[in-house]
């Protein structure tokens, strides 16, 4: 008899849990069960016990069981908070006031309260709003035979909304040795800028860039670069991200040895963003800048990085960062790499 109860007790249990989850029945009669976080274009997100995460083709599902209230787009525009349920194939929103049926299809989106708040944010921010970010220190010496001290510093942040971004970058290094008696700079350069991209439509966007550059050691006083071109979203998606783009733009190069060189340029390129985890993002960007004014005389900037969180606000950075010009100023190497990795800040709001 005790043994019944317990197993009475533990069905009941467990039909609480199934009946309190949100159900999905997919075309091929597998029985989705969970949370549901959004439905959004044409995909199904949602968020299982067993298998975490899932995505599903909106037009695979055949029933849809969400009995806590949501936020779902109807074809009129407004948004309405209420249950779902399908009935006879349609898709039927029940609210405080009132039953709607639509058709699957009439389904714009649907989103939980913590989707629609973040979507909400994104509709009309401050320019101070929205801003993430991620800021690295590192030190570096030795003691003893030869004294040396490294220091370098890496700050990336970017503004993003539903329709354009924002970018601010910068990195520094310092570096300088003491042997024999004799101090001396080893490594000395900074580098900088921003970026605007603005959607024209859901693919295509107008790119505009300033970048600034010192670097001791190519006997390079100041380069000064404004551009802008169109670009292309490649791969758009929760967890990656592709754009192609290309332009013109103005470079000002002004060397120590003395030279300057002022020339037009045609750029194209490329940034690359994959989320590899829920803690770890990857990122990369080319850009190839041919010189209209000097035949023969180009540059390739050649940037790739990660960061991995390690507690909300500590994270560990790593970027690497190449400077190529084919035609260097005398007696100069035509590449510069800059490379730092340690631990830093991150930031959102």
């Amino acid at each position: 008899m005790k043994t019944t109860t317990v197993v009475l007790f533990s069905l009941g249990c467990l039909s609480l849990t199934i009946a309190s989850a949100d159900q999905v029945v997919l075309k091929n009669g597998d029985r989705v069960t969970g949370s549901i976080i959004k439905k959004d274009g044409k995909n199904l997100t949602i968020k299982t016990d067993q298998f975490g995460v899932v995505t599903t083709s909106w037009d695979q599902v055949v029933s849809i069981q969400i009995d806590k209230p949501v936020n779902v787009a109807v074809p009129d525009g407004r948004t309405l908070q209420g249950t779902i349920a399908t009935t006879n194939g349609k898709v039927e929103v029940t609210t405080k006031d009132a039953k709607l049926s639509l058709e699957p299809a009439e389904v714009a989106t649907i989103r939980n309260d913590d989707e629609q708040k973040a979507y909400e944010r994104l509709q009309k921010p401050g320019w101070g709003d929205l801003w993430t970010g991620s800021g690295n220190v590192g030190f570096a010496g030795t003691a003893g035979n030869a004294r040396t001290l490294t220091f370098t510093t890496a700050i990336n942040a970017a503004r993003i909304t539903n329709t354009d971004k924002l970018s601010v970058y910068f990195n520094t290094i310092k570096a300088s040795a003491f042997v024999s008696g004799q101090n001396a700079d080893t490594a000395q350069a900074v580098r900088g800028g921003l970026g605007y991209d603005h959607d024209l439509t859901p693919r295509l966007f107008l790119n505009t860039f300033n970048d600034y550059e010192y670097d001791k050691f190519q006997n390079l006083d100041l380069r000064f670069v404004v551009g802008a071109g169109l670009g292309f979203h490649a791969v758009k998606t929760e967890r990656s991200r592709l754009d192609l783009l290309g332009g013109v733009d103005f470079n000002h190069s002004s060397f120590s040895t003395p030279l300057i060189r002022d020339s037009a340029e045609v750029y194209f390129g490329d940034d690359y963003n994959y989320k590899l985890s829920a803690v770890t993002s990857f990122y990369q960007a080319f850009r190839m800048f041919e010189d209209l004014s000097n035949t023969g005389t180009y540059r390739m900037n050649f940037d790739i990085g990660a960061s991995t969180k390690i507690s909300k606000w500590l994270t560990w950075n790593l970027a690497l960062s190449d400077r190529y010009l084919n035609h260097p100023a005398t007696g100069r190497k035509t590449n510069d790499f800059l490379y730092t990795t340690g631990l830093g800040v991150t930031f959102a709001k």
